[in-house]
């Protein structure tokens, strides 16, 4: 095997940092508008190329299928558009982010696999036909291919740069599942909010699955009324996690010890769980890659 035949990449969290819902489509699916921030905060997949063709991953997650997992689904559709052999790879995930969490890690893990495996097998099938295949694994995947923080439109595929400002952030998950089918085909879930411009949303906006998501799970109501106190929180995506961005890591320091003082003297449910993070305008995945590449260009190992 050559010196690129092993390769760890993130996969990092994002935030919804609003998210209108402003009409349906006759297929079902529902057009948005949303800005999209990673996180410096996710998962770790490794890579290793294998000497039969063979794709594996480890370990199972649970209540989820090998055949149906993101990751395999993710290199079996690169596999198949490759018009020669290639090897096979053997993944392992080290898995930090909730699973139903509306922090797109599925998403972001099929991401990770796609151009981590783009790289390995040496194929060079650019940003555009990433997206587009990342695009038929869930709507969420493109903007981890593309790897910019974004203003998203359409299902959430058509995508501008966005000039976020990257805050510090403070992020709890109440321990509930939300299906985000359940909120999408929920009766009373708004879907006409009226367009508005990227401009207007860089103001500040809100989630339209918050009113369906704290009628469903309660508790993530009561999550989204405690960070409340603390500043202008909200719900990412259909949810669990709910996020406060701080202007300095001192401060989401402050409530990340807070929260977790609290879960520890039973204030709070002990199967909550808080982290913080940085957001970033730019992938935790892209910066490695980028790093990867002046590596590669300069002959440093």
């Amino acid at each position: 095997m050559t010196g690129h035949a092993a390769l760890t990449l993130p996969a990092p969290a994002k935030l919804n940092r609003m998210l209108h819902i402003v009409g349906k489509r006759p297929d079902g699916y529902h057009e948005l508008q949303t800005l999209f921030q990673f996180l410096d905060h996710g998962d770790t997949l490794h890579f290793r190329l294998r000497d039969d063709d063979a794709i594996t991953l480890s370990p199972q997650i649970e209540g989820v299928s090998h055949a149906d997992n993101l990751i395999v689904r993710a290199a079996h559709l690169l596999k198949g558009v490759v018009d020669r052999p290639v090897p096979g790879v053997e993944i392992t995930l080290d898995k930090k982010l909730p699973m139903g969490g509306g922090l797109g890690g599925g998403s972001s893990n099929a991401a990770t696999t796609l151009l981590a495996l783009d790289h390995l097998w040496q194929l060079g099938l650019g940003t555009d036909h990433m997206a587009t295949l990342g695009l038929t694994l869930g709507a969420d995947v493109p903007v981890f291919v593309r790897g910019f923080s974004a203003w998203g439109e359409g299902v959430g595929e058509r995508l501008i740069p966005a000039p976020l400002k990257t805050p510090w952030f403070v992020v709890v998950h109440p321990g509930a599942s939300v299906s985000t089918a359940g909120v999408f085909g929920h009766p009373q879930l708004t879907r006409d909010t009226p367009l508005i411009s990227m401009s207007r949303a860089l103001q500040g906006g809100h989630n339209d699955c918050e009113a369906v998501v704290r009628r469903l799970e309660p508790e993530i109501g009561e999550v989204i009324d405690l960070l409340r106190k603390y500043g202008p929180a909200m719900l990412t995506g259909t949810g669990a996690c709910v996020f406060c961005p701080f202007e300095s890591e001192t401060s989401a320091l402050e409530l990340e010890r807070e929260i977790l003082y609290g879960i520890a003297r039973h204030a709070y449910p002990d199967r909550w769980s808080v982290f913080r993070a940085r957001g970033c305008n730019i992938s935790p995945l892209h910066q490695a890659l980028n790093k990867l590449r002046v590596s590669s260009d300069t002959g440093v190992s």
